[in-house]
């Protein structure tokens, strides 16, 4: 049984661990509260948005849509991983690097695989095993539309050039504050909406153009899926601190409590001890 002294020791270590987590988990409860609701607004705004131009895209004919709508041969793939900056937040960015790993390795394993990576702690793994184009782990320090709308245009340029035949979004989807689910999100090449009433829209007469309303629309689209993406996964990571933040303050409680029971346990034993001692030496001076 270890000494008293170290005990203690550990107590108030596992005390002021128990403090720091505790307190993790109160700032990331506030940021997810305001993430939460950013994301919650953002959605119907974003799906309804990417449904029109779908819906559009489908009653364009022949290559008179965009070129962003145009679906090419795949030979080489451009995978955008959206982690966080930062850790404790359970399997949050793990999640993330281990979907990327399987797109690149299995998926599109006969295929030419390169990434893109918006958040520090992917990049940090990732770059060990894979060629990373780009790195943007500045945008969550101001996470604005505009700041992303630089990145969705750099990549709207690529796709444009003929560097890639697809891109693909891998983030986490905020579900609940406990739950996040890792999304894998076609980006590039629009796909138009495959279903029986995809030229229900023929009907209509548009002005201007349809195929100029489409490529106004595109490029507004596009951007704000990367900004809906972003903005999920950045409530996603704050959840999963906040989870995992509670969970090792439990722990923590809990260690604590047993250390403190393992303590009492020494100190009654050294008391016990110490008469023993007495008793035996009272004895001894009698006899």
């Amino acid at each position: 049984m270890a000494n008293l002294k170290e005990i203690r020791s550990r107590i108030t270590s596992v005390g002021s661990t128990m403090q720091i987590t505790s307190a993790m988990k109160m700032v990331s409860a506030a940021k997810l509260k305001k993430a939460q609701d950013a994301i919650t607004a953002m959605r119907p705004y974003a799906d309804k948005l990417t449904e029109l131009l779908q819906s559009l895209s489908a009653t364009l004919e022949g290559d008179s849509g965009s070129v962003f709508a145009e679906q090419r041969e795949i030979k080489s793939v451009l995978v955008v991983a959206i982690t966080s900056n930062r850790g404790l937040c359970g399997a949050f960015n793990t999640n993330i690097v281990k979907e990327s790993n399987r797109l690149a390795n299995t998926v599109y394993a006969d295929k030419k695989v390169s990434l893109v990576t918006i958040g520090k702690k992917g990049n940090d793994v990732l770059k060990k095993n894979h060629y990373i184009t780009h790195n943007n782990n500045e945008v969550f320090d101001d996470l604005t539309f505009e700041h992303v709308s630089d990145i969705a245009e750099h990549l709207m340029a690529l796709y444009g050039e003929g560097t890639y035949d697809k891109i693909i979004l891998v983030y986490n989807h905020f579900k609940n504050a406990a739950t996040q689910v890792v999304k894998t999100e076609d980006f590039l090449p629009i796909k138009p909406i495959e279903s029986e009433n995809a030229n229900a829209t023929a009907d209509y007469i548009f002005e201007p153009s349809k195929v100029e309303i489409v490529e106004t629309l595109i490029p507004k689209s596009l951007k704000t899926q990367l900004y809906k993406a972003i903005r999920d996964s950045f409530a996603s990571e704050h959840g999963a601190r906040m989870t995992a933040m509670h969970k090792a303050t439990d722990n923590a409680a809990e260690l604590k409590a047993e250390l403190t029971l393992t303590y009492n346990k020494a100190r009654q034993a050294a008391i016990t001890n110490e008469i023993l001692e007495i008793v035996g030496g009272a004895e001894a001076l009698n006899n």
